[in-house]
């Protein structure tokens, strides 16, 4: 399987954004520092979270990101396939020639899977995950870090 960071971050970072739950645009500074996610890392993620229509820059003073759909049309599905990633877990990517050009043994054992784990990612929604106590509670701890000169 080829979930890697890159997953992980984008729908880590997209989650914080649809937890905001604000009409006002979340900086990536902010996501970085409550995520820990570098912020030259999310400018890439979210060029091309951008490109694939999930999110809405906003520039000038007070700019930032939001979510271009809403939060329960976003899927974790849509969010990987927006920065390239793939879950196909067969060692030949699906093509079918995993053993010197022919099917191996277990490919469609392989193949079934990964249908089955995006069958999984299609049916999570930002949503969903933000209406869970872990996802709730972990944004108030995250928020309560806030440096004093952030604190209100």
């Amino acid at each position: 399987m080829n979930l890697t960071a890159k997953s992980r971050y984008a729908v880590t970072a997209m989650l914080d954004l649809a937890a905001q739950k604000k009409e006002k645009p979340v900086s990536l500074a902010d996501i970085s520092r409550r995520q820990e996610i570098s912020l030259s890392y999310l400018e890439q993620l979210f060029a091309k979270l951008r490109k694939n229509g999930l999110v809405t820059s906003i520039k000038g003073p007070g700019g930032g990101y939001v979510l271009a759909r809403s939060a329960d049309t976003v899927s974790v599905a849509d969010i990987v396939d927006s920065v390239d990633e793939n879950v196909d877990v067969t060692r030949c990517s699906g093509k079918g020639n995993c053993q010197k050009g022919a099917v191996c043994l277990t490919h469609q054992l392989w193949s079934e899977f990964s249908v089955e784990i995006r069958n999984y990612l299609s049916s999570i929604n930002l949503e969903s995950l933000n209406d869970t106590e872990h996802v709730k509670r972990v944004m108030i701890r995250q928020e309560s870090k806030q440096g004093p000169e952030l604190a209100f």
